[in-house]
C-alpha cells in the first residue's frame, strides 16, 4: 500500500538539535515493520533510508535532497524498489525558473516563474516534513509539480511525552492529493516536521522514543477524521423519508440475468413495497423520473478491506455492500458501528475474519495464531460477533488446517482465504474451503511443491512467467476446473487487481484506462507507475501472455460452472467496474456479469434474504443506471442514483466533492407539492 496516497516527497530535517532523525514503523499494537533514518550533513544535504515490510513485500528506498530558499526542492533523487520490487530511480532539479523531472513512468520540464514543491512518485513518508516546512513559509497553500496545489489546516493538539520531557504536536489535514486528505502529526516548530504519520488500524510511523504514544494519537485522530466524515454523509446523503416512486424504469432481475420492460418501484423507509405499475393517484413524497434508465441492485465488491475514506467512492460507484476480506477488528467493528448508526457514508459490510500464522511474512490484521487453540478461539471470537466466514492467510500452519476448517464449519461459518505457503490450492479445497481468494492463489496450484514459499513475492512472479506456457487442456488443469465445480468452490479471482502483473513503467494501469480524464492529475500519475520489475520487451510480452491466459482461465471455469465472485482488493470506487469488464472478455455476457456482482454475491455473502434483487420486502439497496449495461458493461459505471435504505445518493455530487469528474447526470427527483 502507498502509505502517504499521493504525496511522495523527502525529508527536510530543520536545524535543530540532531543531525540525524530515526522514525519506527509499527504496525499490529506496536511490533516493528520499518524504519527511517533521515540524515541533515553540514553541506545542507539531507539523505532518508526507508524500509517497511509487511506480508513479505514492501519499498526499499534512499533519497537525497537539498532545498531551496523558499522550502521546496532544488534537487531531488530516490533509487531503491517499490511495494513489489519494481525498480525506483526518479530525479528532480530547479535552476532558476527552469525545473525538470524524470521517473521510471514520466518526465517533464517546466518554466516555474514561482514557488512549486515537486511531488515524487517513488518517494517515501518522510517527504510531508519538506511538504510542511514549505507550507509553513506560504500560509498554509501552495503550488505542486507537474500540478496541483497543497493545503494544510489545522485540526488539533495533543501533548507528548518522553522521560519526562513534553512537547505539543498538532494535528494537520493536508489536502490536494488523491481524492481524501492525509492526516499527520507534525511538531509545533515555526518550521514544522513530521513527527507521526498513522494510517488507523494497520500503520504508526514516529519518531523513535515516541512511540509510547501513539496509540494515543491515534485515538484523537480517528475522532477528529469522524467529525469530518459525519460532516460529509450529512453534506451529500439525503433523506428518502416516507414513500418514493421510481416511475418508467426497467429492472433487472438478477436471478435470472434479464432485463425487464419499463415499470414502476415503490419503496418506503428504505424497503421495496412493489414492483410493478403504480397507481397514477398514489401519495408519494417524491417521484424520480427513471426516464427508461436501468434500475438493479446495488452492486457487491466481495473484496474489500474497507477504510472509513472509501464509502464516498464505492458509493458514487453504486457499490451497495462490500465484503472486508480482513481488516484491524477493533477499526471494522468501530466501522460497522458507524454505519448502522447512520453517522458514516459507507457500504453496507459483511465482515470475512482474518487469521493468519506467526511467521516474518504474517500479515498483521485480525488474529495471528501459533496454535489450534489460539485458532480456535479466532474463530470463536468471529463467531461471537456476527462473522459469517474467516479467511485464512500465507503463513497459517498448514498442521492445524484441517481442524480450523471443521471448526469453523461447525459453528456455521465458510472458509476462505489464501493457499497457506508449502501446500497448494488442491490441498486447500481436499481440506474443506468453501472459496479461494485471488486469481494467482489458484494458478500456482501448478507451479509448486512442498518447498515453494508463496508468503514471498515468488506468487507473483511465478504466476507472471509460468502461466503463458500452462496447458489448460491439459489433464491437471482439467481435473481441478472438474473439481472446484463438483465441490461447488467459489472463486474470488481479482482479476482487475492482477493487471499490475504486466503493467509497465509509462504505461496508464488498465483499471483506469478509458477513463482517466475523470481523474484528478496526480492520480492519474500516479497510475502509471508499475508495481513488478519488467526488465525487457521479451519479459512484458510473457508477462502480459501469462495475463491473458488468466482472464481465459476465470471464462473457462464459469462456463464448467465453478461459482464466481465479483472483487477489488485494489482502489475503491473505479476497480469493480473493470473487474466484471474482464469477465465480460473472458466469455460472460454482460448481463451475466451483473449477476455475479449482485445475486451470486448476495448469496455467497448470506444477504439474499433482504437485498441482491429488486424484490418486495428486501432493503432499498438499488442503483440508477442512465444507460443499459446489459449490452454494454462499460455503463455500469453511469449510475445517476444511488439508494441505500432510505438515504439517496447522487454520484455526481459525490465525485465532485472527491476530485473526480461525473460519469453521469444526477436523476431527476421531484418532491410532492
Amino acid at each position: 500500500m502507498c502509505l502517504v496516497p499521493g504525496l511522495s516527497v523527502a525529508f527536510a530535517a530543520t536545524a535543530l538539535a540532531a543531525q540525524t532523525t530515526r522514525y519506527l514503523a509499527l504496525v499490529d499494537g506496536g511490533k516493528q515493520a520499518g524504519q527511517q533514518v533521515v540524515t541533515r550533513a553540514d553541506d545542507g544535504t539531507t539523505t532518508v533510508e526507508f524500509v517497511f515490510k509487511d506480508n513479505g513485500r514492501g519499498p526499499e528506498l534512499k533519497e537525497t535532497y537539498t532545498l531551496a530558499d523558499d522550502g521546496t526542492y532544488r534537487t531531488y533523487a530516490v533509487q531503491g524498489t517499490s511495494t513489489f520490487g519494481a525498480k525506483v530511480d526518479e530525479s528532480f532539479q530547479r535552476n532558476g525558473e527552469q525545473v525538470s523531472w524524470k521517473s521510471k513512468s514520466d518526465a517533464g520540464q517546466a518554466t516555474v516563474p514561482g514557488v512549486g514543491l515537486y511531488a515524487p512518485l517513488g518517494g517515501t513518508p518522510a517527504g510531508i516534513s519538506v511538504a510542511l516546512g514549505a507550507l509553513a513559509k506560504h500560509n498554509g497553500k501552495l503550488p505542486l509539480l507537474p500540478n496541483g496545489t497543497l493545503s494544510s489546516s489545522k485540526l488539533g493538539e495533543a501533548q507528548v511525552t518522553r522521560d519526562g520531557k513534553t512537547q505539543t504536536v498538532q494535528l494537520l489535514a493536508l489536502t490536494g492529493q488523491g481524492f481524501t486528505p492525509n492526516f499527520v502529526w507534525a511538531t509545533s516548530d515555526a518550521q514544522p516536521r513530521l513527527f507521526a504519520f498513522i494510517f488507523p488500524g494497520y500503520l504508526q510511523l514516529i519518531e523513535e522514543g515516541w512511540q509510547a504514544n501513539a496509540a494515543a494519537l491515534e485515538t484523537q485522530q480517528k475522532a477528529a477524521e469522524g467529525k469530518l466524515l459525519v460532516d460529509l454523509r450529512k453534506k451529500l446523503g439525503h433523506r428518502f423519508a416516507g414513500t418514493t416512486v421510481l416511475r418508467d424504469v426497467r429492472v433487472f432481475d438478477s436471478e435470472h440475468a434479464t432485463l425487464g420492460a419499463a415499470t414502476d418501484v415503490v419503496i418506503a423507509d428504505g424497503k421495496i413495497v412493489s414492483v410493478g405499475k403504480a397507481d397514477p393517484k398514489l401519495k408519494a413524497d417524491r417521484v424520480v423520473d427513471g426516464g427508461g434508465k436501468v434500475l438493479m441492485p446495488g452492486l457487491f465488491d466481495m473484496h474489500g478491506h474497507v477504510s472509513r475514506w472509501d464509502g464516498g467512492l464505492n458509493i458514487a460507484a453504486g457499490v451497495t455492500t462490500v465484503r472486508d476480506m480482513g481488516n484491524d477488528n477493533a477499526t471494522l467493528q468501530q466501522m460497522i458501528g458507524e454505519i448502522e448508526a447512520g453517522t458514516l457514508m459507507s457500504p453496507g459490510v459483511v465482515p470475512a475474519g482474518f487469521i493468519e500464522g506467526e511467521s516474518q511474512f504474517s500479515a498483521r490484521n485480525g488474529f495471528v495464531i501459533k496454535n489450534l487453540d489460539e485458532a480456535k478461539k479466532a474463530v470463536d471470537w468471529y463467531s461471537e460477533h456476527g462473522y459469517p466466514q474467516i479467511k485464512i492467510y500465507n503463513s497459517f500452519p498448514k498442521a492445524v488446517l484441517r481442524d480450523t476448517v471443521a471448526y469453523a464449519h461447525s459453528k456455521g461459518m465458510r472458509v476462505s482465504g489464501h493457499v497457506p505457503a508449502f501446500l497448494r490450492a488442491q490441498d486447500v479445497v481436499d481440506q474443506g474451503f468453501d472459496e479461494i481468494q485471488h486469481i494467482n492463489q489458484l494458478m500456482l496450484n501448478f507451479f509448486v511443491d512442498d518447498k515453494t514459499d508463496t508468503r514471498t513475492l515468488q506468487r507473483f512472479y511465478l504466476v507472471a512467467d509460468k502461466t503463458a506456457d500452462l496447458d489448460f487442456d491439459s489433464k491437471p488443469v482439467q481435473d481441478f476446473i472438474a473439481t472446484l465445480a463438483k465441490k461447488q468452490i467459489a472463486i474470488d479471482p481479482t482479476l482487475a487487481t492482477f493487471e499490475f502483473l504486466h503493467q509497465r513503467d509509462g504505461e496508464l494501469s488498465p483499471i483506469v484506462a478509458g477513463i482517466e480524464d475523470h481523474l484528478p492529475p496526480d492520480v492519474q500519475r500516479g497510475r502509471r507507475s508499475a508495481e513488478m520489475n519488467i526488465p525487457d520487451d521479451a519479459t512484458a510480452a510473457r508477462y502480459t501472455k501469462s495475463y491473458d491466459k488468466l482472464v481465459e482461465f476465470v471464462g473457462r471455469a464459469y462456463k464448467a460452472g465453478v461459482p464466481l465472485l465479483a472483487g477489488t482488493d485494489e482502489i475503491p470506487g473505479f476497480t469493480l467496474q473493470h473487474e466484471l469488464a474482464l469477465y465480460v472478455r473472458a466469455g460472460l455476457t454482460p448481463a451475466q456479469a451483473l449477476q455475479v456482482a449482485t445475486w451470486n454475491a448476495a448469496k455467497v455473502a448470506r444477504v439474499l434474504d433482504n437485498r441482491g434483487s429488486v424484490t418486495v420486502g428486501k432493503r432499498s439497496d438499488l442503483i440508477l443506471i442512465d444507460g443499459d449495461p446489459t449490452k454494454d458493461i462499460g455503463d455500469i459505471r453511469k449510475v445517476s442514483l444511488v439508494l441505500r435504505g432510505d438515504t439517496a445518493y447522487y454520484p455526481s455530487e459525490v465525485h465532485e466533492a472527491l476530485g473526480v469528474k461525473p460519469f453521469a447526470a444526477a436523476a431527476k427527483v421531484t418532491a410532492a407539492k
